[in-house]
């Protein structure tokens, strides 16, 4: 087959444009090149004027290619030049995680987790936000326009973010960092180190209701770190290095939690980037969902 002659598929296109498969595809409806039929795509007529054809396939049956050289059309070059981005690759621009992403989207008010996935608020259709649907689980998830990274909200959330999510410190410097002076978690808390910051983003993001430094229900003055009264679950953050009152009254706590068959979690600094699986696996198995 001469060079000039080579078909590729849809989905090869759209990664060839480094554009979501799913909006190529409503792109060229938009455009009416192909229309939907049944669970399937079928070309127009001006779709095929455009050189759209079909290969039969054992595996994935009747589908659609193009000239491999269609991505130098001019009404495709537009869509890669308006191409959106899933919350995958805005994480992607700030190094942070998609579940990070979607929490602080949710919390900014442009979408919201339901039973369906995620789904895009009045407020982030202003932005510039579309609703798509995964076309293998039927997930909803939001394609944002890609210059929402440079929004500058949006940019300092973000980047707020990412330096919360930073490796974690060489082991001296988080001990000089926790003694010498407080950190302020995005919901406003006081927190006296790196890892309660870590930790009190993170319920936040989750939008689990949670106090800081909650007393314990003794006649002892004995103080948690966190307390999820949603699931009636304390959280202790252990430092690499604790100081001798600290150490002291940790194992107060843990002696309390223990006699009163408190339900608790023991979050370490090493856990630091890797919260999800930490807190969001204990929390799931103590029932908590959300």
């Amino acid at each position: 087959m001469a060079e000039g002659d080579k078909k590729i598929s849809t989905s090869a296109l759209a990664r060839a444009l480094d554009i979501p498969a799913q909006q190529l595809f409503a792109s060229l409806q938009d455009y009416g090149w192909i229309k939907r039929i049944d669970s399937g795509w079928a070309l127009t007529t001006k779709g095929e004027f455009e050189g759209g054809s079909y290969i039969e396939s054992n595996r994935y049956g009747r589908y659609i290619v193009w000239p491999a050289d269609l991505e130098q059309h001019q009404l495709v070059s537009a869509i890669e030049a308006q191409q959106k981005l899933t919350t995958a690759g805005v994480a992607r621009c700030f190094k942070l995680h998609p579940r990070i992403v979607n929490r602080a989207f949710a919390e900014l008010g442009l979408q919201q987790h339901t039973l369906l996935g995620w789904e895009i608020t009045g407020r982030g259709k202003t932005l510039g936000g579309v609703q798509s649907e995964s076309e293998n689980s039927g997930a909803l998830f939001v394609h944002w326009p890609r210059d929402i990274v440079d929004d500058e909200v949006i940019k300092r959330e973000l980047q707020n973010l990412s330096h919360f999510e930073v490796q974690p410190l060489a082991v001296e410097d988080m001990f000089d960092a926790a003694v010498s002076e407080d950190y302020v978690a995005l919901d406003g808390h006081r927190l006296p180190s790196q890892l309660a910051l870590h930790v009190c983003n993170w319920l936040y993001l989750a939008q689990l209701a949670h106090a800081h430094a909650r007393r314990l229900p003794t006649t002892d003055e004995l103080y948690a770190d966190f307390y999820l009264p949603g699931a009636g679950v304390y959280i202790e953050c252990w430092e690499e290095q604790e100081e001798h009152g600290s150490l002291s009254l940790k194992l107060a706590r843990q002696e309390v939690y223990q006699q009163q068959s408190l339900e608790f979690i023991d979050v370490h600094a090493r856990d630091m980037g890797r919260l999800d699986d930490v807190l969001g696996r204990r929390l799931h198995e103590l029932g908590l969902r959300w």
